[in-house]
């Protein structure tokens, strides 16, 4: 299985990845009360860099980006210091790593912020029936809508984030422009009602992210910057009736830019708000002329084929990453996956019990040859 497309390696530039098989982001809560980015996380990464890409689990950008207990951050030289502890680690097994960069917008309660409301392009709230928080599970609360002159501030914040990554050893960045975060708040009618230059229009609600990319791509050459959609999904309450020709605009313009990927949610992991036919990467191949990073419910052949077929130049993979560390030898040589693990376990602590002990397909065998 080793001649698979999914083997062959992805250039884009002086970016060469050495398989099309991505580490999916993916947040476990590990980096406690401090944020900081640790040894038990670097294993973590590390176990994984046999992906031809690693994309970090989401990262907060400033305080206020704050929104998920004991999630990393990439504010302070002690972030910067830490994330720096894991590109090393990842980088000497021969892997490549991305952070992302995220603000969670109104996906955020008011004990994370010193009883500030949690901001948003719009004062309307989540309508899910509790968040995690500092304080245990909460309701939703309204946010704050940002005023249109405090919009500049949290578009240097993500080009500041981008230097540190730069400076902790990335190898480029990913924007998280999906799941319901601020930038895909500001996206999607459903939770953009401004009036001022960055609502009303399609063109006006894609006005943020595209400044975001901008601040970035005067960081990072274009091939070391990516950006994540959710077109389909449900996540955080979001799904907006006009959501075909918002992602399709929206893909056509980042199309200029000339980015590493666009990472697309283009299976129904995040559910489906069923608000009309369900976004492709055919309809997003029709206006995006970069590479495509499929995700969502892929297994070894289904992505194989989209590969192939020249669909996507690049898969994600989410949970089996989680439970498979060596998910890419299992792939090559066509070994079994172990069975998803307790989900109960994948935040439940801040150690490695539920993060580094999933074992090898070859400590399995080892371990069932010694008992036998």
């Amino acid at each position: 299985m080793s001649d698979s497309a999914l083997f062959t390696p992805f250039e884009r530039g002086d970016l060469t990845l050495q398989n099309r098989i991505v580490m999916a982001p993916l947040t476990r809560a590990r980096a406690g009360k401090e944020r900081l980015p640790n040894e038990v996380m670097a294993e973590h990464y590390a176990q994984r860099s046999s992906a031809g890409l690693i994309i970090s689990e989401a990262t907060t950008i400033s305080e206020q980006a704050n929104g998920w207990v004991e999630s990393p951050g990439i504010y302070t030289d002690e972030m910067q210091e830490g994330w720096k502890l894991i590109s090393d680690a990842v980088h000497e097994r021969g892997g490549k790593i991305f952070l992302q960069l995220w603000h969670m917008g109104r996906a955020s309660h008011s004990s994370f912020h010193n009883g500030e409301r949690a901001v948003a392009p719009s004062p309307i709230r989540i309508n899910e029936e509790y968040i995690h928080t500092p304080i245990g599970k909460q309701p939703h609360e309204t946010p704050r809508a940002l005023e249109t002159d405090e919009i500049p501030g949290i578009v240097e914040d993500y080009r500041r984030a981008a230097e540190r990554a730069k400076a902790a050893g990335f190898d480029g960045v990913e924007i998280h422009a999906a799941n319901g975060y601020l930038i895909d708040q500001f996206l999607q009618s459903k939770t953009n009602h401004r009036t001022d230059r960055y609502g009303g229009s399609i063109e006006n609600r894609y006005r943020f992210l595209d400044e975001v990319v901008q601040a970035v791509t005067s960081v990072w050459p274009s091939h070391r910057v990516g950006v994540r959609l959710a077109p389909n999904g449900t996540f955080n309450d979001m799904g907006s009736p006009d959501f075909r020709e918002q992602f399709t605009y929206t893909a056509k313009q980042l199309n200029r830019y000339g980015l590493a990927y666009l990472h697309v949610l283009d299976g129904e992991t995040f559910g489906f708000h069923g608000l009309g036919d369900r976004m492709t990467l055919e309809d997003f191949r029709a206006v995006f002329d970069g590479p495509l990073m499929g995700n969502g419910s892929y297994d070894r052949d289904s992505a194989e084929r989209q590969i192939a077929d020249g669909e996507a130049q690049l898969i994600a993979f989410g949970r089996k990453f989680i439970s498979n560390p060596d998910l890419v030898e299992r792939f090559r040589n066509g070994w079994p996956l172990n069975d998803d693990a307790d989900m109960s376990v994948w935040y439940a602590t801040t150690g490695a019990k539920g993060y580094n002990d999933f074992p090898t397909y070859e400590e399995s065998r080892e371990e069932a040859t010694c008992s036998t």
